[in-house]
C-alpha cells in the first residue's frame, strides 16, 4: 500500500501576466517526509510554496493536502489549520516580548486557557527560547528571531510545515540549532517541505528532494536514489612515494577514471565506478604492488555537485 500523501499537486501552474512562475508541477510528498526544494532564484520555489500555503491561488491545477482538495475562492479554514507556513520575510514585532508575541498568535488560532499556556511553554522549550520569554524581540539575535518565527509557525500544532529559506543569512551555529529542531519535529511525525540555498543543510535533513528550474519540477525523488543515480564515487589516495607511479598503477584498473594528482601533494583523486568490495580489491592490489599507501578514502559527490551536474544536463 502506498504511503499516505501529505501533498499532491496536479498540473499546478501560476502565471503572472505573461510570466509563468510555476509550470505544470506534479508534486507528491509522503506523510512524515522532510522534502527539500532546490533551485536558483526565480525557479518558482516561493510561488509554489505560497500556493501550497493558500497564500496564492493557482492559475491552473489542483492541490491536495492529506487527500483533501484545496477549493478556489474559499477560506479552506479546516485545511489551513493543518498548515504551518514560514515565509522568508515574515515580520516580527520588536516592541513585544517573546511570550506576548507567541500568545498573540496562539489567540488567533483560538487556543484557550490552560491549553494555550502549556503550548507556549512547550514551543519555547522546543526552540530553546524558554529563558528569553520575557525579553523584547528587538534584543534577540538573528538566529533567535528565526527560531521564534518557527515557534509562531507551529504554535497551533500543524501536521504540515512549509519553510521558505529558513536558514538564509544564519551563521553555522544558528543553522545547526535550526536543523536540530527540524529533526525533532520530523521525529514527532510532522511532514516538512523546506527550500534552501544551503544545500549541505538539505542533504543532512531531507529524505527526498525536488529540483526546480524556470518553473518546472525537473527532478523529484528520494535523496538516496538521487545519490545512487547521479553521485559519482571518488577515492582520495595518499602515498609516501611518487604520485606518478601511483597514477600508472591506477590506470590498470578498469573501474578507475579521471585520475588527478592534486597539485603540490602526493595525493591522487580518482573517479570510481565500482562497489565497496571493488574498492577494497583496488586497495589490496595497490598494496600488493608494494606502493606505500598512507590514506585511502572513499567519498561521494555532494548534493551541490549533483545539482550543478543536473543544471548542465538541462541546459544541453
Amino acid at each position: 500500500m502506498a504511503a499516505e500523501l501529505a501533498i499532491r499537486t496536479e498540473y499546478l501552474t501560476k502565471q503572472f501576466d505573461r510570466h509563468i512562475a510555476v509550470n505544470g508541477v506534479e508534486l507528491t510528498v509522503a506523510a512524515g517526509e522532510v522534502y527539500g526544494l532546490i533551485g536558483p532564484n526565480g525557479a518558482g520555489k516561493t510561488t509554489l510554496m505560497r500556493m501550497l500555503a493558500t497564500a496564492e491561488e493557482p492559475t491552473l491545477g489542483e492541490i491536495y493536502i492529506n487527500g483533501e482538495r484545496l477549493l478556489r475562492d474559499r477560506s479552506n479554514a479546516n485545511l489551513k489549520r493543518l498548515l504551518g507556513y514560514l515565509p522568508d520575510d515574515f515580520p516580527l514585532y520588536d516592541d513585544l516580548t517573546v511570550w506576548d508575541y507567541l500568545d498573540y498568535f496562539a489567540r488567533l488560532y483560538k487556543l484557550n486557557g490552560d491549553r494555550r499556556q502549556r503550548r507556549l511553554y512547550d514551543v519555547l522549550e522546543l526552540v530553546q527560547l524558554s529563558t528569553k520569554r520575557n525579553s523584547k524581540i528587538a534584543t534577540l539575535s538573528r538566529g533567535m528571531k528565526q527560531r521564534l518565527s518557527l515557534a509562531r509557525t507551529i504554535i497551533h500544532e500543524p501536521i504540515l510545515l512549509l519553510l521558505d529559506e529558513p536558514v538564509s543569512g544564519l551563521d553555522p551555529i544558528a543553522r545547526m540549532q535550526f536543523r536540530q529542531i527540524i529533526k525533532t519535529l520530523q521525529e514527532a511525525g510532522m511532514t516538512i517541505l523546506i527550500s534552501s540555498h544551503v544545500l549541505s543543510d538539505l542533504a543532512e535533513l531531507c529524505t527526498s528532494v525536488g529540483i526546480m528550474e524556470l518553473g518546472f519540477l525537473v527532478e523529484s525523488c528520494r535523496l538516496q536514489d538521487l545519490y545512487q543515480r547521479l553521485s559519482r564515487q571518488q577515492i582520495l589516495i595518499s602515498t609516501l612515494g611518487d604520485a606518478e607511479i601511483l597514477k600508472r598503477e591506477l590506470k590498470t584498473n578498469s573501474l578507475v577514471a579521471d585520475i588527478e594528482i592534486l597539485a603540490g601533494t602526493n595525493q591522487v583523486r580518482v573517479g570510481f565506478s565500482g562497489t565497496e568490495e571493488d574498492a577494497a580489491e583496488l586497495l589490496r592490489s595497490l598494496i600488493h604492488a608494494q606502493l606505500p599507501i598512507t590514506n585511502f578514502q572513499c567519498t561521494q559527490e555532494d548534493l551541490e555537485t549533483i545539482f550543478l551536474k543536473l543544471g548542465h544536463q538541462q541546459a544541453s
